[in-house]
């Protein structure tokens, strides 16, 4: 909890209760949780935290680059402490989403840059599918 403290206050960040047990959540999953997610798993053990401060220390974590927010689509957002660039596979159906690690976006990155002449300064790749638990569902249909 030490260095989540320290974090949050090298970010300017008060590290209050909630701030800290929102980034504790997400740090300690790689399931990609939504607001409300991250509300009803806290509701619990802090039952007086409400749905916005939820929402507005999401907010402020993204700002700070602590965390980052993933557009499942339709204003529908998923949250990841892992800030490092990498790619996200998203259902169709069931909006989960995974982390992607390959070894050849750091190699799109350079040639995105090379063919354009742009200094990119991040990227945020996503690929769309239907997960194996939906394929099975639609198969047993």
């Amino acid at each position: 909890m030490l260095v989540t403290r320290e974090l949050l206050k090298q970010k300017n960040l008060k590290a209050t209760p909630q701030r800290l047990a929102i980034f504790q959540v997400l740090k300690n999953t790689t399931a990609h949780p939504s607001a409300e997610t991250i509300y009803f798993s806290l509701n619990k053990t802090h039952p007086t935290m409400s749905f916005a401060t939820v929402y507005k220390t999401l907010g402020a974590l993204v700002n700070s680059n602590l965390v980052q927010q993933i557009n499942v689509g339709e204003n529908s957002f998923r949250y990841d402490a892992n800030v490092l660039p990498h790619p996200h596979i998203i259902c169709n159906n069931c909006n989960e989403v995974h982390d992607l690690y390959l070894d050849f976006v750091d190699e799109i990155f350079s040639k995105v840059q090379k063919e354009t002449d742009f200094k990119l300064s991040h990227q945020k790749l996503y690929f769309y599918g239907t997960c194996t638990k939906c394929q099975s569902k639609e198969l047993s249909n």
